[in-house]
């Protein structure tokens, strides 16, 4: 059985949630929370595909899909930083 982890989201996030500051989804990994997002808020996954980075307790996670995640864990989307 998958954990139900919460999720922030950022202010430019909330619009395409019903303006829901937080969301739950069922999630072991960062990968099976983004799917979870976009498949209960679609909206969201053209945002979700490039344009957001992914806080797991504190710590940004760059591409590690298979991050685990429990119930506990503090997640964050923010906005994703482009460098120039």
């Amino acid at each position: 059985m998958k954990p139900r982890v919460t999720v922030h989201l950022w202010a430019g996030l909330r619009a395409l949630t019903d303006g829901a500051e937080t969301v739950e989804v069922e999630a072991a990994t960062i990968g099976q929370m983004l799917y979870a997002l976009a498949k209960a808020y679609p909206a969201l996954e053209d945002y979700l595909e490039d344009n957001v980075s992914v806080s797991v307790d504190g710590r940004i996670m760059a591409t590690d899909l298979t991050h685990p995640l429990t119930e506990t864990s503090e997640i964050y989307l923010m906005q994703r930083l482009r460098g120039g």
